[in-house]
């Protein structure tokens, strides 16, 4: 068990796949050293097969050899967290410099076109590194620029005449301007891209801190009110209570009867307020409730059934199903995943009083309810927006903030909602959650 937690806590580079920025950064320094490889290869085997150029293949190959073992233990070296720091591109970007330098020494120093590599090299570090890093890594550059001047083995050919050597020097450089054209480009692009997604996930973490703020508030005004309402509502109910035995109501059955409706609603709306007082976590002395999906389901659907008498509901279990999940696994029953589902079903019953479906699909990783109704469907502005506070056709004062909490619970339990037109008319709804966010962590206590 500590192998392997220490493994989960040390992946590679391959194991991380690109979650943080310097993750990337080194991913694409790798990819551009393969491409290094692969081109420099090519070249000393054309060079020295086509125009005859003599070149120390073993020391040159060798050094390709140093690229490729750095590459792959680039991938494969375990990092804490899988985090790339600047340290690590910068050591990279140095053996880069090294080995070029290493290769322009064997072919000619810096007689060589390719010595224009290093301009390459220079604008990656500048890209990629801190600012220090990078004044680092242009000293070292002119350093070996300067001393491949001075210090290096010069081209042999077969034909040693200047006027060859000049064309030759030539297309090198037309060779060599092509290469760091295209690799900046490619480069580049790919900076562009990193950026881009970059951007975007912070985009997407302030507008999900500005929702986590306005749920804040919300349940703040919530669990006010439902503390505020308490008191009225518990003097209501004795009141009537009282009623009970003037002679005005013990006499006359139709105003009992009455009086029993008017305490029904009431007894609902003190329902209604402990529910929000549970799900703002006020609750005290109960212990957590434990059920199955089935007996959550089906204890929802009798319950939204009996609010609604009139109303078709159909309520379909879909196979394949896995019954041990589905009917033995026990869940802690969650008032918020109940809110939600309820939240989805009165929407439907909205727009579509004559008929709403309850879908339900469930496997050993996922459980997935869909809500389908037979009301005009979501307008394509809706769906653009789907999710967001104060989005609704009902025209009321407040409304879109069902959607908007519904998408905000199935977020915080790890699943997602889907909203859609179905092709026959009306609207669906998919809720999609893992089954181990409502799974049992350790022993809990079966509620009484």
């Amino acid at each position: 068990m500590s192998t392997a937690k220490a493994f989960a806590s040390h992946p590679s580079l391959l194991d991380s796949l690109g979650e943080t920025a310097g993750q990337r950064n080194a991913l694409l320094l790798i990819q551009l050293r393969w491409l290094a490889v692969f081109g420099q290869a090519f070249t000393i085997v054309f060079s020295t097969l086509v125009f005859d150029v003599q070149l120390p293949l073993g020391p040159m190959f060798a050094v390709i050899g140093g690229l490729v073992l750095l590459n792959l233990v680039s991938m494969m070296r375990p990092r804490r967290k899988g985090e790339v720091r600047n340290a690590d591109l910068m050591a990279g970007l140095l053996l880069d410099v090294v080995a070029l330098t290493a290769l322009l020494y064997f072919s000619g120093g810096a007689t060589n076109p390719f010595v224009f590599l290093y301009l390459l090299q220079v604008v990656l570090a500048a890209t990629l590194l801190e600012s220090w890093s990078t004044w680092v890594l242009v000293a070292v550059s002119c350093v070996a620029f300067a001393a491949l001047t001075q210090f290096y083995v010069p081209l042999s050919l077969q034909a040693n005449d200047a006027e060859r050597m000049f064309a030759l020097h030539v297309r090198g450089t037309l060779i060599c301007f092509v290469l760091n054209v295209v690799l900046l480009v490619l480069f580049f692009s790919r900076i562009n891209a990193n950026l881009r997604r970059r951007d975007q996930r912070l985009a997407d973490l302030r507008q999900h801190a500005a929702e986590e703020d306005h749920i804040v508030r919300m349940g703040l005004l919530a669990s006010g009110a439902a503390h505020e309402l308490g008191t009225p509502l518990s003097t209501l109910s004795v009141i009537l209570g009282d009623w009970r035995h003037f002679k005005e109501f013990r006499d006359h059955p139709e105003r009992l009867q009455e009086l029993n409706e008017m305490d029904a609603e009431l007894k609902r709306c003190k329902n209604i307020v402990s529910g929000i007082l549970l799900s703002a976590g006020e609750a005290r002395g109960e212990s957590p409730v434990l059920t199955t999906l089935s007996r959550l389901l089906d204890e929802l659907v009798g319950e939204w059934r009996g609010l609604h008498p009139g109303m078709a509901l159909d309520y379909v279990v879909e196979e394949p199903l896995d019954f041990s999940t589905f009917s033995r696994a026990p869940i802690v029953s969650d008032t918020a995943l109940r809110q939600v589902i309820f939240n989805v079903l009165e929407n439907a019953r909205e727009v579509s009083p004559a008929w709403v479906e309850l879908l339900v699909r469930c496997d050993a990783d996922q459980l997935r309810l869909a809500v389908r109704d037979h009301g005009p469907g979501f307008a394509p502005e809706m769906l653009e927006r789907f999710g967001k506070p104060y989005q609704s056709s009902k025209g009321r004062p407040g409304s879109g903030l069902g959607l908007f909490l519904v998408v905000n619970v199935l977020r915080k339990l790890g699943g997602t909602v889907r909203a859609a037109n179905a092709e026959n008319g009306g609207a669906v709804v998919t809720l999609t959650l893992p089954v181990a966010a409502l799974a049992i962590e350790g022993e809990v206590a079966q509620g009484d």
